[in-house]
């Protein structure tokens, strides 16, 4: 044994970098166990951080006090806010990065978090006493003890690559596979099963002709994830394009030439992949009317050439996807780095899992990230951060944080993991948030922030930044609410904006709801609105922003608090652990054994139980005298 710790955690990818970072910080002692120190949460797949739904994870992340969103701003060199032609829950950022130095960037603030060691090993078993997991054993023999245990695996658990007919072990390519711990993990009884994810050809920009593509540039304004000032690494006229791509009919009919070669119809590949992130082969055969797919060209960085094709991953041979890719427009003269591939890998059945990401099995081992089988850095981050925190609280306060689904998104993905479990690999998205008023990506520091402040991982100095802004928030509602426009003031902007005029003086707040004005319109007319408000200059679009949409929101923001606290009533009624639910006659026999399997906390998560119907909810509460 070389040392004992109070938290180890296994796998450097975004979930275990933000689990090590977070129970460190927390101030648990803590070790990272990593094949490789120089992919440090490596971009394995796309270059880019967020987009729907998920930018509003990092949005999270961050203002819980993890390190993405940081890292994300910087080293961004694209930036945009998506859907800004929709309603503001729906807005989502989402930024194109620089790989190498997302890396780079993420090593540099490990190496400088105190309480938090690394080492770079392969661990080959978990050292488990009396049902609880309590170190770790690596390949070269080295022991580790510890009071809690966090597997943030990836797809390396028993991964294999596949590439046409060719395959062989891999977690990554160019990496080696990690073997032993899901047949520890099954002879223990943990269930597991497997999935299947892509990636597609790496290509060299030097021989793509980009005037014959679409160009797609950042926005003109650059707010980044991160609630902290000054985290940006570049200025919006500095950032690089993306561009857009289209298949055709020849490249289609040149694909399925290999397609008795696929893996992915041949029956080699068992896992099961992401039905929203399909392979360009399972495109041309679900979609076979469409006569073009879009595919998207990201670059992979500010100093090289590569860039990643987004909407093109596929595992056929490697000769049918060089001579499929070089029938798109553009692409004639292509040169590849390496061809796409699929991957498989073990994963763990998620509703084993407690809300707190520990398994109801194994005492002190946590689950974060992929093995849970999700799919997305995003996704697997949020799991890393609540897996570490968690671990943390479980040592040192015999307490938990779980967030609800009005919450966060972060509140709902694991709740969707731990009470329904997964099919598929699981992505978020927007419709899966009953709440997503409540739960837009300007708020996440109002929502978590203090929360998170309270148990010990945001710091004062982000907890008194988001206390300041929405004092300042709430002065500039005020001002709007108590201060009348008048018609002269008002009316030419108004006919410019082809919306009504005025006849008398209105509040500011009312103009505000109309869906044709801005704050900042509003502002040009009668800046002494905010004139005697203190507003941080860095973060003034931001606030007002936000301001903007509490004002323009009240009504359906309030609508939605007051039937998300009916529904969280449910919540407050416990379950306790060890009812046997076979013993309920009433219960449907799938309620009975949907229930003894997941265990529910509460009677508003056993609602949530897919095959639990309102009539079982009823008898639930019948026998908890409700």
């Amino acid at each position: 044994m070389i040392d004992t710790y109070d938290i180890i955690v296994i796998g450097a990818g975004h979930a275990g970098c933000e689990a090590a970072a977070a129970a460190a910080k927390m101030g648990s002692k803590t070790l990272l166990i990593t094949m490789d120190m120089t992919k440090f949460a490596q971009m394995s797949c796309n270059p880019a951080i967020g987009g729907i739904a998920k930018g509003q994870i990092v949005r999270e992340i961050d203002a819980l006090g993890g390190l993405t969103g940081i890292v994300s701003d910087k080293t961004l060199i694209q930036f945009r806010m998506l859907n800004k032609s929709k309603g503001p829950a729906m807005w989502s950022p989402r930024s194109q990065n620089d790989k190498t130095q997302f890396s780079l960037v993420w090593r540099n603030f490990l190496e400088n978090i105190p309480n938090l060691d690394i080492w770079q090993d392969v661990v080959f078993s978990l050292l488990i006493e009396n049902n609880i997991c309590v170190g770790v054993k690596t390949i070269i023999g080295a022991e580790f003890k510890s009071k809690t245990v966090v597997l943030t695996n990836g797809t390396f658990l028993n991964g294999k690559i596949h590439v046409g007919t060719n395959n062989y072990l891999g977690g990554r390519t160019g990496e080696l596979s990690s073997l032993n711990i899901t047949e520890q993990l099954k002879s223990l009884g943990i269930s597991s099963g497997r999935m299947k994810t892509g990636t597609p050809a790496r290509l060299d920009g030097r021989s793509i002709n980009f005037e014959k593509l679409i160009e797609q540039k950042g926005d003109e304004i650059v707010t980044g994830f991160s609630f902290l000032e000054n985290t940006l690494g570049i200025k919006a006229e500095k950032q690089k394009s993306c561009f857009i791509a289209h298949t055709n009919l020849d490249v289609h009919g040149t694909l399925q030439k290999g397609f008795n070669e696929s893996p992915l119809f041949s029956g080699t590949i068992k896992g099961v992949g992401p039905r929203y992130c399909p392979s360009i082969e399972d495109k041309i055969v679900t979609f076979n009317d469409k006569e073009s797919h879009l595919l998207f060209l990201e670059p992979e960085g500010f100093n090289t050439n590569e860039f990643y094709l987004n909407g093109f991953s596929s595992s056929l041979p490697l000769e049918v996807q060089y001579n499929a890719l070089r029938k798109i427009e553009g692409f004639e003269k292509l040169k590849i780095y390496r061809p796409g591939y699929a991957i498989e890998y073990d994963y763990f059945d998620p509703t084993q899992l407690k809300p707190t990401l520990e398994s109801k099995v194994l005492k002190s081992l946590f689950f974060a990230g992929q093995i849970n089988g999700t799919t997305g850095y995003e996704e697997a981050a949020a799991q890393g951060l609540m897996a570490g925190i968690n671990a943390h609280l479980s040592i040192h306060s015999n307490s938990e944080f779980i967030l609800n689904r009005d919450e966060a998104y972060i509140g709902v993905l694991i709740d969707d993991l731990v009470t329904k479990g997964v099919t598929e690999p699981y992505r978020m998205f927007t419709s899966r948030a009953e709440y997503r008023i409540l739960l837009r990506q300007d708020n996440a520091d109002l929502r978590l922030t203090e929360k998170s402040y309270n148990i010990g991982l945001a710091d004062s100095n982000r907890y008194l930044l988001t206390k300041n802004k929405y004092e300042t928030i709430n002065k500039i509602i005020e001002s709007f609410n108590s201060t009348n426009i008048s018609p002269e003031e008002i009316n030419p902007l108004l006919e410019n904006t082809d919306t009504n005029i005025l006849t008398q003086k209105t509040k500011a707040s009312n103009l505000l709801l109309r869906p044709q004005l801005n704050i900042f319109e509003i502002l040009s007319i009668k800046p002494e609105l905010i004139e005697n408000i203190e507003i941080l200059e860095s973060l003034k679009a931001d606030i007002l922003e936000s301001a903007e949409l509490e004002v323009k929101y009240a009504g359906y923001i309030e609508r939605e608090k007051i039937i998300a606290e009916k529904i969280k009533r449910l919540d407050y009624i416990k379950l306790n652990d060890d009812i046997d639910y076979s013993q309920f006659k009433s219960l449907s026999t799938e309620a009975r054994q949907k229930l003894n399997k997941i265990k529910p906390k509460t009677i508003g998560q056993a609602s949530r139980i897919s095959g639990v119907s309102p009539s079982d909810i009823n008898v639930l509460l019948l026998f908890l005298g409700r």
